[in-house]
């Protein structure tokens, strides 16, 4: 006759066996996220840094405002995600710099509704931080044109 602590031995261990195969599928299913999840963020920093590299590029060569250039780039590098953070404004400054002095500065419609001599006012100042500026942010446009990503 078969005891009764055997069979709650062998229920035990199916038990045990089961939970250890839905705990490996479990497993799996995060593994097999984080993956994509990894895969997502790298494509979308492939799509980030195409874009840095078109626009630093019209920069440096004096297609693209220096203002705007700063703007968007300063607001695309820092969308770029990595595991090990990066100091942008610390590896770029001038390009950061002219962004904190323009950023709230009106653009596109917003400049309808000033008057047409703050609007004048607004320009030279922006002018003048970008002659401030000029020469080292076309270095930094010219290096940002080249950024790759770690690992590439």
């Amino acid at each position: 006759m078969i005891s009764v602590w055997l069979i709650a031995a062998l229920m035990g261990g199916v038990i045990i066996l089961a939970l250890g195969i839905y705990a490996g599928k479990l497993l799996a299913q995060v593994k097999s996220q984080t993956l994509r999840q990894t895969q997502a963020v790298s494509a979308r920093n492939e799509r980030i840094l195409e874009s840095i590299n078109t626009i630093a590029l019209a920069v440096s060569q004096e297609q693209c405002n220096q203002s705007e250039g700063a703007i968007r780039l300063t607001n695309l590098l820092n969308a770029l995600q990595f595991s090990q953070p990066r100091d942008f404004e610390r590896e770029y400054p001038a390009l950061y710099e002219l962004y904190e002095k323009v950023k709230d500065m009106p653009t596109h419609e917003a400049r309808k509704n000033y008057k047409r001599n703050e609007i004048m006012r607004l320009d030279i100042q922006r002018a003048g931080f970008e002659l401030e500026l000029a020469a080292q942010i076309k270095t930094e446009a010219k290096q940002l044109s080249g950024l790759t990503l770690p690992g590439a």
